[in-house]
């Protein structure tokens, strides 16, 4: 999997929709999953708000690793015109100061009469519905597991002084980063349908071996761990019983035991990238852009001499 496509028609009229709004729009709120700050981070965000400020939520912080949570929280408050926090959706105190935090974002516009105008983005899957309702302290937006559900922009009065605008859930068009894509289909941001789901198990499983393997001991019981990624699948199959004829472990149902845990926190707080991985990643990034470009110069002078 070299990318993955995956932009239905419902997400590129929101995108317009959201373009042409914009401009009266005072803030951003974007939902991000606290698991992957940055994989979750959708660049059109960036590209629509036009430079307005932006709140980040890290949302879903309930599932996620807690000291990596803060290490992004730092990185995104060091940001000029972003405030980031990190709550879920229990956390009903936090999530009623949203609208006070939002005006203390724009003081200026505070003072005016009229609300405070934010717009909520995110990917789908990230809990943006479920905020929403929490925030309005009643059920409006549809909320389920499947991403996409939220497919039309809507507009709410919150009490404190906010008008709310609410978004569907949009992806960008091609997901390029292969670890990025992954975590995004572990996550549950990506329907299941657009890559194979023994694959994103493929992928859960090493990273769980990697990172949380005592995590994977408790919860299965098991002393000793298999180095191999499909072995640990194959293991997990024979302790749920997911057999067929013959003795033959059914990948499939095990791929979904694993992928179901991992989502519902069954298997602990897991965060699946951290800050420190994306800066290098970053850093390779600009390396490699440098060095394209002073072989590309290069080779202008190289045909000059000629």
């Amino acid at each position: 999997m070299s990318q993955i496509n995956w932009f239905p028609g419902h997400m590129h009229k929101a995108r317009k929709e959201i373009a042409e709004v914009m401009s009266d729009i005072d803030l951003v709120i974007e939902v991000l999953d606290a698991r992957l700050p940055r994989s979750s981070e959708n660049p059109l965000v960036n590209q629509l708000r036009k430079g307005k400020p932006v709140l980040k939520i890290l949302n879903k912080q309930d599932l996620a690793d807690p000291q990596i949570t803060e290490e992004w929280l730092a990185h995104f408050n060091s940001q000029e015109g972003v405030r980031a926090i990190a709550l879920d959706a229990s956390q009903q105190k936090l999530v009623k100061r949203l609208p006070e935090i939002c005006k203390q974002m724009i003081p200026a516009r505070a003072k005016a009469e009229r609300p405070v105008r934010a717009m909520i983005m995110g990917i789908p899957n990230v809990g943006k519905s479920t905020l929403l309702n929490a925030i309005l302290g009643r059920k409006l937006a549809k909320v389920g597991n499947e991403p996409a559900v939220t497919r039309q922009q809507k507009r709410y009065m919150v009490q404190g002084g906010l008008a709310l605008s609410d978004t569907p859930g949009i992806l960008w068009p091609k997901i390029e980063d292969l670890d990025s894509g992954y975590r995004l289909a572990a996550s549950g941001a990506i329907k299941d349908t657009a890559i194979e789901h023994e694959l994103v198990a493929t992928f859960a499983a090493r990273f769980m071996l990697d990172h949380y393997a005592d995590n994977l001991r408790e919860r299965y019981r098991l002393t000793d761990l298999p180095e191999i990624a499909d072995d640990l699948l194959d293991v997990i199959g024979r302790k749920r019983g997911c057999l067929r004829p013959g003795g033959v472990v059914d990948r499939h149902k095990a791929s979904e035991i694993l992928i179901n845990e991992m989502r519902a926190g069954t298997l602990g707080r897991i965060s699946f990238e951290t800050l420190t991985e994306w800066q290098q990643k970053d850093e390779a990034a600009r390396l490699a852009a440098l060095e394209a470009e002073h072989a590309a110069a290069t080779g202008e002078k190289s045909n000059d001499t000629h």
